[in-house]
């Protein structure tokens, strides 16, 4: 069978302190409960600059300037300065983007002019934006700028607020006086998501030397809704990342099943490229400013950073066999399906032990489990605990259950099959897909050789069905054996089957006469 690869893929982190203060979820709901709540009031200082969110190690393993099993040697907490890591803003699969630059993407990726920025900002802004590597390349005009005067009126009017160190720098408009689904708050969440998810793209196709003329298809798999008060959840945001990004030739949809949406969406495209519908397919997701400082109260009790002060994003380019890039084992499919049960053991069987059972492999066949990759520091304050340790161990259990491990390898599985959670809490980005940028660069470093990406979901958050929901599938280092092609084309093929359907009818009627 030939497989489709994994071409490429770019991560992005966004430090966005400010849209944490004024939209994340946590943020919004207390401060309409109660505006002078010691919360916000202690908030601004328990948030990090952006050389501490540079540094920050988990973050350094997100963008690729470590791997993540490297976590394992540096000392926690990461979010201590004697812990960084003093690499860049740039890694191997993207960037880490300062919001200064990143209000100017909102605006330029904002075609019904619904953000504003001051005059006074978009002259100190445009140098910075000279010397980005992607965003110099993208020709952002972002016009002569209002006074802020003005956005103050907007404000006035509904309007979201952007903010620098507490300076109003400018503001997003509400696109409908009635529907709350075209809100200044949601047209903010929806321009966000579509941003980092654009950015996320630009660096896939940079750091992978992509040309996005070529893609076909994109299948955007965010947790954001998109649409009016007839169509809340219509999109596109595929089409809308699409013709931002550059990607002229591609179509594209959404893809949304909570967490599991990035997984269901690699398989999706695995499928598409695999049946020869499209070449090169897409999946890309942007951040969420809904859970922008989710657990900062509990983070503020523990005396830590805020850290959920970053939005992620990112980019994984499918496409057919290249004889090189880790291929897509469409063979080896995990699904929980509608009788499973919602039990974890239930949960991961299904998108474990099953699909390796009917592939006759065991549990360690496979060299890396890419899970929920919570960071820790984030989860364990708010009592959540070690998000990806749980699940490992849940693994290791079911391996000991099945024969596949001795009960006194049980730690030992989860520390060499598994690795350190290391990406942000924003639903949809941590769920299995952090890995594949550093299970490709793994393989290619002949350190591993089959990687399962695990993407689970709660769809029970929609008030619709209590069912739980799951997709897993397996990356494996290219052996170099790409599909033989056809000694004759076929063209040819179909010239010769004709050719000799016609002489079938002459000698037919050859021997009528």
């Amino acid at each position: 069978m030939d497989f489709p690869v994994i071409k490429g893929s770019g991560y992005v982190l966004v430090h966005t302190p400010n849209i944490l203060k004024e939209g994340g979820s946590t943020q919004t709901t207390t401060r309409a409960k109660n505006p002078d709540d010691e919360y916000l009031k202690k908030l601004d200082d328990y948030l990090r600059t952006f050389a501490e969110v540079v540094s920050y190690a988990p973050n350094q393993a997100y963008i690729g300037n470590i791997l993540p099993d490297e976590l394992k040697d540096i000392e926690t907490p990461w979010y201590e300065k004697e812990n960084f890591v003093e690499s860049g803003r740039y890694g191997d699969f993207g960037e880490i983007m300062p919001e200064d630059e990143f209000y100017a993407l909102i605006k330029h990726v904002d075609v019904f002019d619904l953000v504003k920025l001051s005059t006074d900002f978009i002259a100190e802004i445009e140098p910075k934006l000279a010397e980005h590597p992607i965003l110099k390349e993208m020709e952002i005009e972002l016009g002569e700028g209002e006074d802020v005067s003005e956005l103050e009126a907007l404000l006035e009017n509904h309007a979201e607020p952007l903010y620098l160190d507490n300076k109003l720098v400018g503001c997003v408009k509400r696109a409908h006086e009635s529907d709350v689904n075209l809100n200044a708050h949601t047209i903010l969440e929806n321009l966000v998501a579509k941003a980092s998810a654009v950015l996320s793209v630009k660096n896939l196709a940079a750091k992978n030397d992509i040309d996005l003329n070529d893609v076909d298809y994109v299948l955007e798999c965010s947790e954001e809704a998109c649409g009016d008060i007839n169509q809340r959840g219509g999109g596109n945001f595929a089409k809308a990342i699409a013709e931002m990004a550059g990607c002229e030739n591609a179509n594209g949809s959404d893809v949304r099943s909570f967490c599991a949406a990035p997984a269901h969406a690699v398989v999706n495209a695995a499928a598409l490229v695999q049946s020869g519908i499209y070449d090169n397919v897409v999946v890309a997701a942007g951040g969420s400013v809904a859970k922008l400082g989710m657990n900062g109260k509990d983070h503020i009790k523990k005396e830590m950073p805020v850290l959920e002060d970053t939005l992620g994003g990112f980019a994984i380019l499918i496409s057919k066999n290249d004889g090189a890039s880790p291929v897509i084992r469409t063979d080896i499919i995990g699904r929980h399906k509608v009788g499973t049960g919602s039990s974890p053991q239930a949960v991961i069987s299904s998108l474990v032990t099953d699909p390796l059972d009917e592939n006759d492999l065991n549990i360690k066949d496979i060299d890396k489990y890419s899970v929920e990759m919570q960071n820790p520091e984030v989860t364990k304050p708010a009592g959540a605990g070690d998000v990806p340790e749980s699940n490992y161990k849940m693994i290791a259990a079911l391996g000991v259950k099945r024969g596949d491990l001795e009960r006194k390898e049980l730690m030992s599985f989860v520390k060499e099959h598994g690795m350190p959670g290391f990406a942000p809490t924003q639903g949809h980005i941590p769920s299995g897909v952090p890995f594949v940028g550093p299970a490709a660069k793994m393989m290619k470093a002949g350190q591993i050789e089959k990687a399962m990406i695990i993407g689970k979901g709660s769809l029970f958050l929609g008030r619709m069905t209590n069912q739980f929901d799951g997709v897993s599938f397996v990356i494996e280092k290219n052996s170099g054996a790409k599909k033989e092609e056809n000694s004759v084309s076929d063209k040819e093929i179909k010239n010769m089957i004709a050719g000799a359907m016609r002489q079938m009818a002459d000698n037919l009627l050859g021997e009528t006469e």
